[in-house]
């Protein structure tokens, strides 16, 4: 009896035993995150710095002149380094974006589906990856110049070497062109996991045939010939054609899901922000129906803008429009209207796309004004006024190459609200003529610095990188920003 008494006791304390360490067992917490899942959240933390409007993560839209600050005017100023903003682009663009499009990559790679229909869509979910990594990739080398690419994301390397950014850039382009050519549009991909596309592989093909055209002409003062070869090639592929094509990201409603804009001015509860005298001063010159789409008017229905590196009276200048404020407001990647002004440069530098650089010009005015809900109406008559007629224009131009103001100017307007591809724009064809800022800490900046943990940590070849460009400089121009 005793024995059996002992028995049943070590019986009992094994089976507590086990029940005890079960207890330290997460339950609740995935084992494995699906790569579909990590997709998803790249798509998101790609959308929301881009789109973001918080002086710690993105200052392109005050530095492409759209905005200025009310009381805390640094980053209007030019100043990168007090907030260090490069250090955060930098690390949502590697950790937050192209890591977990690795992972992702890598997972759904690993995994067997459970039907030969699910095993199909695998492919397709890759070479979307792929699209979004060239997208990141070059929008890094666009914003630093020389980054870590054939090196980087391998986390048994913490120090990487840079490499030559038109090298990347290059490459990146044929990368971009190996994805187009293996999309398969008898199929689908990620269905609702893709936030911006839905999964519809007809239209990713027409977004990696935009971001091709795009890369192409900002490479047209460095290597024409290549440039023009990229460009034709992305045309004959098919780039957008319509809104309907647009990159846009859907916003939810609730925090954490909303477009960022909403929580920097709304559920933030600041008024750091009023629209910029840049903007706004070109716009009431050209009447521009889309003043109050993207500003509000002051008391008495004019619309003001705020001095470049000066504080400025919230109630006093315009700011931004109440639907730009509004949490399902969509983040927007890429759209038709910069398609059409591409092209309307691809024209204007005597590429083969079709058409004149007016039609191309005229369409991308058109294009913008009816997605941001003007009508068809406002745009002609628009583009009836002589300061804005493309051929009118050019004449009146006084500038070196008049294109580049005619086109550069309206392209700028169009972007209104994409800071980083505005900024590029403006690099690029050097017009509109952006303000001197009351209390400029640099020249206008062609770049961002680099990170300072990157000096840090990696000081070798941060120093190597810094020499290849001519400098760790805000004003130091690209290898494609040639004038």
């Amino acid at each position: 009896m005793k024995k059996l008494a002992i028995l049943i006791t070590a019986v009992i304390f094994a089976s507590c035993s086990s029940d005890l360490e079960s207890l330290n067992e997460n339950i609740k917490d995935p084992l494995a995150v699906p790569g579909e899942s990590l997709f998803t959240g790249a798509q998101k933390n790609l959308v929301d710095q881009v789109v973001d409007l918080n002086v710690n993560n993105n200052n392109t839209k005050l530095w492409a002149q759209y905005l200025q600050e009310t009381t805390y005017t640094d980053e209007s100023n030019y100043d990168q380094v007090t907030r260090t903003i490069p250090e955060k682009h930098w690390s949502v663009m590697y950790k937050d974006v192209l890591k977990d499009l690795d992972e992702a990559k890598k997972v759904i790679e690993a995994t067997t589906y459970t039907t030969a229909e699910l095993e199909a869509l695998k492919p397709n979910k890759l070479t979307i990856i792929e699209i979004l990594n060239v997208y990141t990739y070059a929008n890094l080398v666009e914003t630093f110049g020389d980054v870590p690419y054939t090196e980087a994301l391998d986390i048994d390397n913490l120090l990487p070497k840079y490499d030559d950014a038109e090298t990347v850039y290059k490459d990146l382009v044929a990368r971009l062109t190996a994805a187009i050519n293996a999309l398969d549009e008898s199929t689908e991909s990620f269905g609702s996991a893709d936030r911006i596309y839905g999964g519809d592989v007809a239209l990713w093909k027409k977004f990696a045939a935009s971001l091709k055209l795009r890369m192409g002409i900002l490479l047209s003062d460095v290597d024409a010939a290549f440039a023009k070869t990229t460009v034709e090639s992305a045309v004959a592929t098919g780039v957008f054609t319509s809104n309907a094509d647009n990159a846009s990201y859907t916003f939810l409603g609730s925090d954490p899901n909303t477009n960022p804009i909403h929580d920097n001015l709304v559920l933030s509860g600041r008024k750091d922000f009023v629209a910029a005298v840049t903007i706004i001063d070109i716009m009431n010159a050209l009447d521009d129906p889309r003043r109050p789409l993207y500003f509000t008017p002051i008391d008495d229905g004019t619309y003001v803008g705020g001095n470049i590196g000066e504080t400025s009276n919230y109630a006093t200048h315009s700011h931004v429009s109440a639907q730009v404020e509004e949490a399902t407001f969509p983040g927007i990647l890429f759209d038709y209207a910069e398609v059409r002004f591409l092209l309307a440069e691809a024209r204007a530098r005597s590429f083969e796309v079709g058409g004149t650089a007016k039609e191309h010009y005229d369409a991308g005015i058109t294009a913008s004004i009816l997605d941001w809900g003007g009508t068809a109406t406002e745009a002609a008559d628009y583009l009836a006024q002589p300061n804005v007629d493309y051929d009118l224009s050019i004449l009146a131009s006084t500038a070196t190459t008049p294109w580049k103001e005619v086109i550069g100017t309206q392209k700028w307007i169009a972007l209104y609200n994409r800071g980083l591809e505005a900024w590029t724009s403006i690099r690029l064809l050097d017009y509109p003529l952006m303000a001197t800022p009351t209390d400029a800490v640099s020249g206008f900046p062609n770049r961002y610095t680099y990170p300072i943990i990157e000096q840090s940590l990696n000081g070798t070849n941060y120093s190597s990188a810094a020499s290849a460009i001519g400098g760790d400089e805000a004003e130091t121009q690209l290898f494609w920003d040639l004038n």
